[in-house]
């Protein structure tokens, strides 16, 4: 008895976050106002040097988000002056919950939902339509970051960044994914190889000769050099915004 009210409350719960998931779609790809992109830093490692990236960080080191989401939506159409304005917020000291790296479909669920609670807790109030937790890391000490994570359910992702300001443009590029993760992208690269797939992939797909591309394809995040290397763009002047994306998003209709 006990085993099916606990299960008739985790499906009440999913229809909940479903119906949410919906709506919020259908009003975040509408394209009809501006997107509010709430960037909350975190201090992921707790050094002192992240500290002091953190409390130094301007909202001018994001305006390149939102050049980059204008201009690629106008040239898709979209006449929207601002399709997408990035709104730092203060710091948040404490960490986001990590998604286990052996979590199968239950522990995914369980941690979604714990994500979406300490969002609550820590941005609940804000008037953002989308809340991203950048969680920074000192370059010096930290060869590799965990993959970051952006969920359509809940408007709402874990970003990894470097607290640097040489890698301010790399973050931008990091930040933009997974923005567009939330609002319906699909990854355009081969996970095996984090190789770009041809042509959903590819900056320019029309280019002869093919290699080497000269752009990223922003849920790519690589520019292909050749059948089996790619590199991390400089930043996004180095990123479009491909047709595929743009249909996800609904810039394209089908």
């Amino acid at each position: 008895m006990w085993r099916r009210f606990r299960i008739g409350i985790l499906l009440v719960i999913l229809f909940i976050v479903a119906a949410t998931t919906w709506s919020d779609r259908q009003r975040t790809t509408d394209w009809s106002f501006p997107l509010w992109v709430g960037v909350f830093p975190v201090n992921g490692d707790g050094t002192p040097v992240t500290a002091q990236y953190i409390a130094a960080l301007d909202p001018g080191q994001f305006a390149a988000i939102d050049g980059f989401f204008a201009a690629e939506a106008h040239a898709y159409g979209v006449t929207l002056e601002q399709p997408v304005k990035v709104v730092l917020y203060p710091p948040v000291t404490d960490l986001p919950p990590r998604l286990p790296p052996s979590a199968g479909l239950a522990g995914t669920i369980w941690w979604s939902l714990k994500l979406r609670y300490y969002t609550w807790q820590h941005a609940g109030s804000t008037p953002a339509d989308i809340r991203l937790f950048v969680l920074y890391h000192d370059a010096e000490t930290t060869s590799a970051v965990p993959h970051s994570l952006g969920l359509q359910a809940g408007l709402l992702g874990v970003v990894y960044a470097y607290a640097d300001d040489v890698l301010d443009e790399p973050n931008n590029v990091v930040i933009a994914h997974e923005v567009l993760h939330t609002l319906g992208a699909t990854d355009k690269y081969d996970p095996a190889t984090n190789q770009p797939l041809f042509p959903q992939g590819y900056g320019e797909r029309d280019a002869e000769p093919l290699f080497p591309q000269t752009l990223a394809e922003i849920m790519a995040g690589r520019i292909a050099i050749s059948d089996d290397q790619a590199e991390m763009p400089d930043g996004l002047s180095g990123v479009v915004v491909g047709p595929e994306t743009a249909t996800e998003i609904r810039w394209l209709r089908e």
